[in-house]
């Protein structure tokens, strides 16, 4: 049995979690819930859930306030919130599920199911570090966790080149010559970097400023990377680009 706790404020959501989790995943056990930073802290400690489905705010504080005082992580962690951008922009750059609300079956399931999926992973300790490291300095913390079919990897985001899309996979080209290829699309990762000074120069590519050596505008117009990669320039984004890489 997958041992589980939920931390909800709201009784009547935390209600239908349980609902959800009890009617769909029959291996899972709720071995307690929670509604407060301070319960939630000592709900975790002593029953050692490897589950955790936690709304991101509470009666007096957030999740990432609990997540704080509960290390080691040895838990997933499904979160549940109200659209927040900045929140779920922490989340997804630590690649960790979460479902929106108001929950659709079909949605909390797809995320419980990948949690549970994952749980043989080693790096739970650093994806949750990475998110509270985003969560509370914003962009002072440059790593974004990649998962591949095989492995996770930590990757600073200076690190990356640029990206190059394969219909809905994505590589990322880094500055040690190693390529990491996930089934995200790139426009997805797009919105995640759009405050780290990265550009997307063509629907196919999205490249970091910091990594520009040359911009030849002969031929249409393509971009030199520092490791020798030419990134072209779509033609209907040629002159927003040309902008753009001016103000540098």
């Amino acid at each position: 049995m997958i041992r589980t706790v939920i931390i909800e404020d709201e009784i009547h959501l935390r209600e239908i979690n349980r609902m959800l989790l009890t009617e769909n995943f029959p291996d899972v056990e709720i071995v307690g819930e929670a509604g407060r930073v301070e319960d939630a802290v000592e709900l975790i400690k002593s029953e050692k859930p490897q589950l955790v489905l936690c709304d991101i705010e509470l009666e007096n504080g957030n999740c990432f306030q609990v997540l704080q005082k509960c290390r080691p992580y040895n838990f997933r962690p499904v979160f549940i919130t109200a659209f927040n951008q900045y929140a779920i922009k922490a989340i997804k750059f630590s690649a960790i599920d979460y479902i929106l609300k108001p929950v659709n079956e079909f949605e909390f399931c797809d995320a419980i199911q990948r949690a549970i999926d994952s749980m043989p992973e080693k790096n739970s300790q650093q994806q949750t570090e990475n998110l509270l490291a985003h969560a509370n300095y914003g962009k002072a913390n440059k790593k974004v966790v990649l998962r591949t079919a095989d492995a996770m990897h930590l990757v600073d985001v200076n690190d990356i080149i640029y990206c190059k899309s394969d219909n809905s996979y994505t590589t990322f080209f880094l500055h040690d010559k190693k390529e990491v290829t996930v089934s995200k699309s790139i426009k997805e990762f797009a919105e995640l970097f759009s405050d780290y000074n990265f550009l997307r120069p063509h629907q196919s590519f999205l490249v970091n400023l910091n990594a520009i050596t040359k911009i030849d505008k002969t031929d249409g117009g393509f971009i030199i990377m520092n490791n020798g990669a030419e990134v072209p320039i779509s033609s209907r984004r040629k002159q927003l680009i040309f902008e753009q890489l001016d103000k540098l």
